[in-house]
């Protein structure tokens, strides 16, 4: 249970300026952290609670919400402190009350995360890891794409796919496309974008003035085709939104074949989190990358 007079003292420790807290009540989280919303006078905050073990969690989420922030490309909460309460880890976020998607916020968020992902780094990776929902996701620089995304990304996943029960074909296959990944990069040498991660709708919203906010990020710096195949793999990115996207920063025409490549990551850490068929779609899925390559 929180012990919501920490939380209330911290917040006020962060902002200097005092938060008597009246009310709090839950809402919907995901299936990872809990949710609730402080009112009080001095201000409204959005809190994420997990078990203690989770704070290096929160302050990474916290180091990436302040990394897209910095860039001024589009809007994303703004932190305002991390810590521990009795057994509990909290992270609170700036409160941005969202509407509806769609319409001309959809053409906005196309052009504001083109101008994100002009935001670069020297290599690839992060100053720190964090995690792709509960998963640890490594984030160590690395001047070469290919051997990030070979080691850190898919490697790690079919690592932990082996340890989680998935079957001998799966391992096989991964082998196999982890050997030949080179081959996806022939003609194209993606340049280190920052990243929100984890862009898929439920991490997406609006502000009261329209404007596009994207939240609970698994920031690094990579090839920005990963962001993008993201957003179609669960849907609920319209076509403005590609539209715009394409014509403020136009994507290579290889990232029809490489989008199933950067999803593949997706769906093994899906198999790693909830198991069921997502193992089964992950052969597919390195399947018809394996056929690309003859």
């Amino acid at each position: 249970m929180a012990n919501w007079s920490d939380i209330a003292a911290a917040v006020a420790a962060a902002t200097g300026a005092p938060f008597a807290l009246l009310r709090e009540h839950a809402v919907g989280g995901g299936c990872i952290n809990r949710a609730h919303v402080l009112e009080g006078a001095g201000g409204r905050y959005f809190v994420k609670l997990n078990r203690a073990s989770g704070l290096d969690m929160f302050e990474a989420e916290a180091d990436g919400l302040r990394e897209i922030l910095a860039a001024q490309a589009i809007r994303a909460p703004r932190p305002v402190c991390a810590g521990t309460a009795r057994d509990t880890a909290f992270l609170v976020l700036e409160h941005i009350e969202l509407g509806a998607t769609g319409g001309q916020a959809s053409r906005r968020l196309g052009l504001e995360l083109a101008a994100m992902h002009r935001h670069g780094a020297p290599q690839f990776g992060w100053h720190r890891d964090n995690t792709i929902g509960s998963t640890p996701q490594p984030n160590r620089p690395t001047a070469d794409w290919v051997e990030f995304w070979r080691r850190q990304r898919l490697g790690y996943q079919l690592e932990l796919a082996g340890r989680n029960g998935a079957g001998r074909p799966l391992a096989r296959r991964g082998e196999r496309l982890l050997a030949d990944l080179a081959a996806f990069f022939r003609d194209y040498a993606p340049r280190p974008a920052l990243l929100h991660g984890d862009l898929w709708s439920g991490n997406y919203g609006v502000d009261a003035a329209g404007r596009p906010v994207i939240f609970d990020p698994a920031v690094y710096f990579g090839d920005r085709e990963a962001d993008l195949a993201m957003t179609e793999l669960f849907g609920g990115f319209g076509r403005d939104f590609y539209a715009a996207y394409q014509e403020a920063y136009p994507l290579d025409r290889g990232y029809g074949v490489r989008k199933n490549l950067y999803n593949l990551y997706h769906i093994l850490n899906h198999f790693n989190l909830f198991g069921g068929g997502y193992g089964a779609q992950a052969e597919r899925m390195i399947d018809r990358l394996l056929a690309e390559l003859g």
